[in-house]
């Protein structure tokens, strides 16, 4: 299997630099499946081509996974592993250009922080789903693609399409962000590791979709993907992930073509995640030690360059309305648009909140949330405080009220504008709660977040700046008989003001 990376930055002889390959020399590195190859075909101050060149041993692949196929044997030794480019590939680029993908030069320091012009070729490359599928991948990221599907047979093209494509993405990038899209990309595009994807996998791809994965219009099927469609690592990747918004249901659930197996349940689901974690001891323990030796390097690397990890914002904004709930002196709180609850589990937790409710119009992330509650094993004591159901916010509830304080975190964005004055009416004029903490996020801060384009989420139908959500807020708390103040959720930037904004309404005492 084959990779090159071109560039035409002048001098384009400095790729030897970034990749810390001399473009004089052919290299070899050794893998517990092959050997690959750096070597350069062209090498001229105009234009320079790096090639990486991985030959695949089938028997050592074999030994490597420690385990035959169940279903023909001859099968570990007949594929097409030595030839498309898939996993295998995305472990040698990662040992072999371990320190370019940090992004690290120590001879030009100025380099890796250089976007540079780059064309970068895959001939034959496994794409379940398709050229289309490449492209909806590789294009928000700033890409020009361009896939096209082999035919099984050049001879016989009435046979149709095989599952590989032709792949070339051109576009300015640096040079360690474009080999962390293919370190990612390349397993979601076949749709399978030829290694045990084991918890730690999580870690590898937050490092390596860092600035980029968590704004990607696709990452729900880019995780469940990466990680083998292991749910439960799925599920935990996307709460991590989660720091330019609250995650909602649609990226948990799988879509059509990534549904989870017929008949499995939530039991089911669970019952294989305890499997899946206990797993087979001697194929993880064979696999494990040799992706270990072939990747410590390349993590060590990585783990040296990271700044320290920032709290993410969806913690901070938690945190900020907890905060201000226990500054209120709310006893009883009612969570609007709970989605899968994890402020009700933090209300729950805190013993001074002696009444939580949980509302949202989705039936499955009201499921999800009952599961991640434990709400089946949860105590009586603690059941007895709480109170899940399903409804719209946009329709009077009685159910809605009776509460100290009503929080709308990261609601009103998903709300068609002209629904939100019923919203409006429903919240603040039928269940009128003492207090009423709204927050959402502001759309000036945006411009910080890199390869952000539009909204930052698509369910969202708006976001306002922060005269826009004054300006609301004052009208609606002067409409219902509320005072209203604001505070920045997460660092308040002097120029864009703070990611997130909160409103924190409080009722008129003579109303």
């Amino acid at each position: 299997m084959l990779l090159t990376i071109t560039t035409t930055a002048s001098p384009a002889t400095d790729l030897g630099f970034l990749l810390h390959k001399h473009p004089g020399r052919v290299q070899e590195f050794g893998q517990s499946f092959g050997t690959a190859t750096v070597f350069y075909p062209e090498a001229e101050e105009e234009r320079c081509t790096a090639a990486l060149l991985l030959e695949v041993d089938p028997i050592a692949l074999v030994r490597s996974r420690g385990k035959s196929s169940p279903d023909f044997s001859l099968s570990q030794y007949v594929n097409d592993r030595p030839y498309a480019a898939s996993s295998l590939l995305a472990v040698a680029l990662a040992d072999v250009f371990r320190t370019a993908r940090a992004g690290r030069c120590t001879a030009r320091p100025e380099l890796p922080g250089t976007p540079l012009p780059l064309e970068l070729r895959l001939p034959a490359l496994p794409c379940r789903g398709g050229p289309e599928l490449a492209t909806r991948l590789f294009e928000p990221l700033g890409w020009e693609v361009d896939a096209q599907a082999v035919p099984l047979d050049e001879g016989f093209p009435e046979w149709g399409d095989s599952r590989y494509v032709r792949l070339t993405l051109r576009g300015t990038a640096r040079l360690s962000d474009a080999l962390n899209h293919l370190y990612v990309l390349l397993p979601v595009l076949d749709d399978g590791k030829h290694y045990w994807v084991a918890p730690d996998e999580v870690d590898k791809l937050i490092r390596a979709g860092a600035g980029w994965l968590s704004g990607h219009p696709e990452r729900g099927l880019i995780t469940r993907r990466y990680l083998g469609r292991r749910w439960a690592l799925a599920r935990t990747a996307l709460a991590r992930l989660a720091e330019l918004g609250d995650e909602t249901e649609e990226q948990l659930e799988p879509a059509v073509e990534e549904d989870a197996p017929a008949g499995e349940t939530a039991a089911d689901e669970a019952a294989a995640a305890e499997a899946e974690a206990q797993g087979d001891a001697s194929q993880e323990e064979a696999t494990q030690g040799e992706v270990a030796q072939e990747e410590v390097a390349q993590e060590e690397a990585i783990q040296e360059e990271a700044a320290p990890k920032a709290k993410p914002l969806n913690l901070r904004r938690r945190e900020a309305v907890l905060a201000k709930l226990e500054e209120l002196g709310a006893v009883s709180v009612i969570d609007l648009g709970c989605g899968q609850g994890e402020l009700v589990g933090a209300l729950l937790a805190r013993p001074r909140f002696a009444r939580v409710g949980g509302v949202d119009v989705s039936s499955m992330a009201l499921t999800i949330a009952a599961r991640k509650l434990r709400l089946d094993r949860m105590p009586d004591s603690k059941r007895a405080r709480l109170t899940l159901f399903q409804g719209a916010l946009t329709y009077t509830d009685k159910r809605l009220s009776g509460y100290d304080a009503a929080v709308l975190m990261e609601v009103i964005e998903h709300v068609d504008p002209p629904r939100l004055t019923a919203l409006e009416r429903v919240v603040f004029g039928r269940a009128r709660p003492h207090h009423v903490l709204v927050t959402t996020p502001n759309v000036e801060h945006n411009v910080r977040y890199e390869f952000l384009t539009g909204l930052r989420h698509p369910d969202h139908r708006f976001e306002w700046t922060r005269a826009e959500f004054a300006a609301w807020a004052t009208r609606v708390a002067g409409e219902y008989g509320y005072q209203v103040a604001f505070e920045p959720v997460g660092d308040d930037d002097p120029e864009v003001g703070p990611p997130t904004q909160m409103g924190v309404f409080t009722r008129d005492q003579r109303s």
